[in-house]
This record gives structure tokens, C-alpha cells and sequence, in this order.
């Protein structure tokens, strides 16, 4: 239960990458690219299931035209 629970808090918290690929218009697929990484790292960071590591922030950020602490925005309403 407490595994869920952490799943589910990671997956709220990875809502505000979701809502900055989509409002940059990019799909997974093109954000992976960008990141020279696999679509199936941006899916997994948007199901919660994992986090990107502190190394990709920055070039995750610079992507998505937003800062590292957006990234994390637990309001993604409040990301401008």
C-alpha cells in the first residue's frame, strides 16, 4: 500500500511534465529524442513510475522552456 501510495504521489508530480511537453506541442516520442533518450523513460516519468535523473533536469527544462522547480509543480494550473 505504501508503494502505491508513493506511485501515485510521483505521478502527480511528473502531471506538470505531461502539461509542459503538451504545451510545447511535442510529443513523447520527440521530447526523447530531443533528450537523446527512449520515449519509454518520458512515459515511465509520467505514470509515476520513475523520476528523471538529476543530470537530465537541466536539459529536461531548457526542452520544455520552464525551470527545474516547474518541473515539479505539485498545482500544475499554477505553471504559466
Amino acid at each position: 500500500m505504501a508503494i502505491e501510495k508513493l506511485n501515485e504521489e510521483m505521478r502527480n508530480k511528473m502531471n506538470a511534465i505531461i502539461k509542459l511537453r503538451e504545451r510545447k506541442g511535442l510529443s513523447q516520442k520527440e521530447l526523447a529524442d530531443i533528450l537523446n533518450i527512449t520515449q519509454g523513460a518520458i512515459s515511465q516519468w509520467e505514470l509515476g513510475l520513475s523520476r528523471p535523473t538529476s543530470k537530465i533536469l537541466p536539459e529536461l527544462a531548457k526542452a520544455l522552456d520552464c525551470t527545474i522547480d516547474e518541473l515539479f509543480k505539485d498545482d500544475v494550473d499554477e505553471i504559466s
